[in-house]
């Protein structure tokens, strides 16, 4: 599987910063918890693919979907900025965690 642990903690403290500057700008608990929540799921994913561990990539991949299932329909009816990083964010870790977890198939 390569050094997918990497894209999982990077993707874990994207998240996780995202949803705690959101909460700091606008005061929005619903920003923090998601943020956070998606933000455990990748490191819970980076951490049990770093060690070996079954359900790494899934747990990923899992972080992904949550996201994209979110941020893309706000990105594509309110076209800003936030939901449409959050898309992007989101489709690398459906293309990085989905196709790993393919090829365990």
């Amino acid at each position: 599987m390569g050094s997918l642990e990497f894209p999982a903690f990077v993707l874990a403290a994207l998240t996780a910063t995202g949803g705690i500057v959101g909460f700091a700008r606008t005061k929005s608990k619903p920003s923090i918890i998601a943020g956070v929540s998606v933000g455990a799921l990748y490191a819970l994913g980076g951490y049990r693919i770093q060690n070996q561990e079954p359900y790494g990539v899934e747990l990923a991949l899992l972080a992904s979907v949550v996201l994209g299932g979110s941020s893309i329909p706000r990105a594509i009816r309110l076209r800003k900025p936030v939901p449409i990083v959050l898309s992007l964010i989101a489709t690398y870790g459906l293309l990085t965690f989905g196709n790993a977890f393919r090829s365990t198939l």
